[in-house]
């Protein structure tokens, strides 16, 4: 049995694929490889363990039915068409349940920065600017004891909740599809609608799924119901808020600042404008970028694969969810 890799994966994942006696061949360069290059390699394995961004759309999946699973190393999987993957036979999996830590640590992390306008202030220093002081300058807001809105109190979003509360005293809001009454009772988190969400919030925090539902939806009418003292964090996909639309928000005073570990589109450029605001924090989408997650996040991938030609049930299928 042979395996492709998109991308070269943790240790871990590639051992338990080899001691499972698969041969897997990994994509070492550090470019994307064109739609053809994929293809060709898919058709010389049987299953293919995907990292990346790109879109595994129809056509793809129709040139590789073959596949007998293809095993995401992300929790995410907005990229695939999980139709098309399903009434093809394919089998798509994820790698749910470990990255809701590092993840969650990257939205506090960005929380913490817009706050005290962190990434400026560091700029300034590179500029040579931090001389002259004085009391009014450069000024930062406290989070203590504010509100947090999440929306999306899943694994991810559980977590920011609960670092926020235990660090800052926050108060916790929240807006579902369904209630998570399980939070309710351990940080007192309260059910919102959409609209109170934004018009209550101090901070809103993105941690739901990018879907048909949640595409854009933090948009102009969105940001010009939040606070002018907000600040917008999304950690989850770059989709879910509209870019033009929360620069201008942020230019015209709307909200205070915003933290991204995810863009749209993304990559990001160097010369978008939001690099350079004061009360902006972007990072390049590492919230799962630590050791012990993308080793973890690596061998669930080779556990799903391993699984799937081996003939068991693979244990993390995201076929059943197309139609959600």
């Amino acid at each position: 049995m042979k395996v492709f890799t998109t991308r070269v994966i943790p240790e871990e994942g590639l051992q338990l694929l080899q001691r499972a006696g698969f041969t897997v061949t990994q994509w070492q360069e550090e470019k994307e490889m064109t739609p053809a290059q994929r293809v060709q390699f898919c058709k010389e394995s049987d299953a293919m363990l995907f990292a990346g961004g790109e879109k595994l759309d129809r056509a793809f999946l129709e040139q590789c039915r073959h596949l007998k699973v293809i095993s995401l190393l992300s929790v995410g999987y907005d990229n695939v068409d999980l139709k098309a993957a399903t009434e093809l036979g394919l089998q798509i999996t994820n790698t749910p349940g470990v990255l809701s830590n590092a993840t969650a640590d990257t939205a506090f992390l960005l929380m913490l920065s817009v706050a005290r306008k962190a990434f400026y202030q560091h700029k300034r220093i590179i500029k040579g600017e931090w001389g002259f002081s004085t009391p009014t300058a450069n000024l930062g807001i406290d989070i203590e004891g504010k509100t947090l809105g999440i929306w999306g109190l899943g694994n991810i979003g559980t977590v920011m909740a609960k670092r926020c509360k235990a660090a800052f005293g926050m108060k916790i809001i929240y807006c579902n599809r369904h209630r998570n009454e399980a939070a309710e009772k351990e940080l007192d988190a309260t059910f919102v609608g959409f609209d109170e969400l934004l018009q209550q919030s101090d901070v809103i925090s993105i941690h739901t799924s990018l879907t048909p539902e949640t595409k854009e939806k933090f948009n102009k009418d969105a940001f010009r119901k939040m606070k002018p003292t907000a600040i917008f964090i999304n950690a989850a996909r770059g989709g879910i808020h509209n870019e033009t639309d929360l620069i201008a928000a942020l230019q015209d005073g709307e909200i205070w600042g915003a933290g991204l570990d995810v863009t749209n589109p993304e990559p990001m450029q160097p010369n978008n404008p939001l690099l350079n605001m004061p009360t902006v924090a972007v990072l390049p989408h590492i919230g799962s970028a630590t050791q012990e997650t993308r080793n973890a996040m690596s061998r669930i991938a080779a556990q799903n694969v391993i699984a799937a030609l081996t003939g068991e049930p693979v244990p993390n299928p995201v076929n059943h969810l197309y139609n959600l």
